[in-house]
């Protein structure tokens, strides 16, 4: 049966520049940097989560660079969070807001990807 989420994958044109920024501001590791035809597979590590992140542009979701990534990550406290990634560099569209679900603020990364940082 289904245990989990492997990863899920992030539409890039510059694998790069979105390596430096998951690793050095978002804190996250590499697992996997092996060449797959014209790219690059990157997986990366989310702390402690079994669920990763790729970056990788399928051929055909070029146009996907740039929009909202349909998830949210998650972290115990959004505030502090938002804080310690904005001291990083880490543009946030706002301070973060209180819903009656939970705290969340969303968040770009270099090429204008937009993503949720999320808390009960």
């Amino acid at each position: 049966m289904i245990t989990h989420l492997k990863f899920a994958g992030l539409p890039c044109r510059d694998q790069e520049l979105q390596l430096k920024f998951w690793t050095e501001k978002m804190g996250f590791r590499v697992t996997t940097d092996q060449p797959m035809g014209g790219q690059r597979w990157i997986e990366l590590a989310i702390g402690g989560s079994q669920t990763g992140l790729v970056l990788f542009t399928p051929e055909g979701h070029e146009d996907r660079v740039g929009t909202f990534f349909n998830g949210s990550f998650a972290c115990d406290d959004v505030e502090q969070t938002h804080r310690q990634l904005s001291e990083r560099g880490v543009e946030f569209r706002g301070p973060p807001e209180k819903q009656p679900w939970g705290t969340f603020a969303v968040f770009k990364d270099p090429e204008g990807n937009e993503f949720v940082l999320s808390s009960r």
